[in-house]
């Protein structure tokens, strides 16, 4: 994945030197690469080459950090630390760190469209940019960021978290899943392949609610009960923290349930699944 997303990103020393920088300080960051693996995974299970889909794989990697860089701003989550390092308004100023945002989201688009004669036939293509675009609209991470932002000042009610988490975090995760039976045709996978992708995003969420009560910062590579600090809506704070570890493994379950049709095909997302609450960043 680094070595294909440096093929992609700009040179730092390509003008505006500074913006280029910014991105791939950002980018390259570490990460854990879980959306794009497991829209590799979601890719070989329905019979198609890895390398193939790498463009798609970079695009979600790609928007990943822009909502990161974005997140993190003094007028979101006002975080000072990311992956182990300062976050990107840190380093090179809020200016930036919002044009760098806005970059990544354009290249992600620019990666694909790129791509499309390797990626199959235009209609599936078509599918897979509408359902990432729709994935990060209003009704997904943006529409989720304003809930949360919203559930911080305490102008919806507790009960809001699930849908929070839905579309702030699950929504791309779902995008996610589905790219390889919307790339391949598998329309019978497709429903499958959502159901696992839903339940997946919000194992995924829950266990970073989770670990940003016991995580150690060092692990997470960014601080540690922030979380808490923010008066952020989170499952710990709603359901508890052992109540929200077993939602946490009851969804990753279902997850896993869901892909049973798929039989040998689905092991290496089945395996993506129990990562996702095992880890511990």
């Amino acid at each position: 994945m680094d070595a294909a997303l440096d093929r992609l990103l700009p040179p730092a020393d390509q003008e505006p030197r500074t913006l280029h920088e910014a991105v791939r300080y950002s980018v390259f960051a570490g990460g854990k690469r879980f959306r794009p693996a497991l829209v590799l995974a979601s890719a070989q299970a329905c019979g198609l080459d890895a390398d193939t889909v790498l463009p798609v794989a970079c695009a979600v990697e790609a928007v990943h950090t822009y909502s990161l860089i974005h997140d993190d701003l003094p007028s979101m989550d006002n975080a000072d630390w990311r992956r182990g390092r300062p976050t990107c308004h840190v380093r090179y100023g809020e200016a930036i760190a919002i044009l760098a945002g806005d970059a990544l989201h354009d290249m992600a688009f620019q990666w694909i469209a790129a791509a499309s004669d390797r990626l199959g036939p235009p209609d599936r293509v078509l599918r897979v940019v509408l359902d990432l675009a729709a994935a990060l609209g209003t009704q997904g991470m943006v529409g989720g960021q304003v809930l949360d932002l919203l559930a911080e000042r305490g102008q919806l009610p507790a009960d809001w978290v699930p849908e929070i988490h839905r579309r702030k975090t699950g929504c791309l995760i779902r995008a996610c899943a589905r790219v390889g039976p919307l790339l391949s045709g598998r329309e019978e996978d497709l429903p499958r392949l959502t159901a696992y992708g839903e339940h997946l995003g919000l194992a995924f969420q829950i266990t970073d609610d989770v670990l940003d009560v016991v995580g150690e910062s060092e692990k997470l590579g960014k601080r540690a009960g922030a979380d808490e600090a923010s008066s952020k809506a989170t499952y710990p704070k709603v359901f508890g923290l052992e109540r929200s570890r077993q939602m946490a493994r009851e969804e990753a379950e279902a997850a896993v349930a869901a892909l049973r049709p798929l039989g040998p095909r689905g092991e290496l997302l089945a395996e993506l699944a129990r990562f996702v609450v095992e880890r511990e960043r």
